[in-house]
């Protein structure tokens, strides 16, 4: 018996959630901007979320209901376990399909752009609408492949052990900069 094809959607926790998940609720959230006269436009905030959860339940909806699935936030790629023969879709941005490219040997990805049209976007260029189309054709081993390559650092050392593998790029520079986030030593 062949195991139908296992679909794991990645995403990341919203902008919207996580205010959430600080002030404990989205009212409470436009209150304090409110009195806080914040910078921070909510309706946009709202919008990315609102465009979020819709490319989510159109990818949700584009599975079989025969092929099993799977879900991870990006928060969680270190401790998921990802099968030799699973189809990954990442709904976000570049930077996420980066992330997840650490953790996948062969496995396909298909990047999802969220909102269509508001980024740049290489990685992620497809709309939530052609996820169906895409996922039997990479079943069928009748999709078109791009073969990406990973970047690795190696600390001096080698018998530290100690290395990061990366996608698109790795920044070595200031540990302040907004992509510092892991240290070799």
């Amino acid at each position: 018996m062949t195991l139908a094809p296992r679909v794991v959607v990645v995403h990341r926790r919203t902008e919207r959630e996580q205010i959430v998940r600080e002030q404990g609720t989205w009212e409470q959230a436009k209150f304090q901007a409110k009195r806080h006269k914040s910078s921070v436009a909510l309706s946009a905030v709202a919008a990315r979320f609102d465009a979020s959860e819709r490319a989510l339940q159109t990818v949700s909806n584009a599975i079989p209901s025969a092929w099993r699935r799977g879900a991870v936030e990006r928060e969680d790629l270190d401790r998921f376990l990802f099968e030799p023969e699973d189809l990954v879709v990442v709904v976000g941005q570049d930077g996420l399909v980066a992330n997840v490219a650490k953790y996948l040997t062969t496995q396909p990805v298909i990047g999802i752009d969220p909102n269509p049209g508001s980024g740049l976007g290489v990685l992620t260029r497809h709309r939530p609408s052609a996820c169906a189309h895409l996922l039997q054709a990479v079943a069928d081993h009748r999709a078109a492949e791009e073969h990406r390559t990973m970047a690795e650092a190696v600390v001096d050392d080698r018998s530290s052990g100690l290395s990061l593998t990366a996608l698109n790029e790795i920044y070595l520079g200031s540990p302040t900069h907004q992509s510092a986030r892991y240290e070799l030593t």
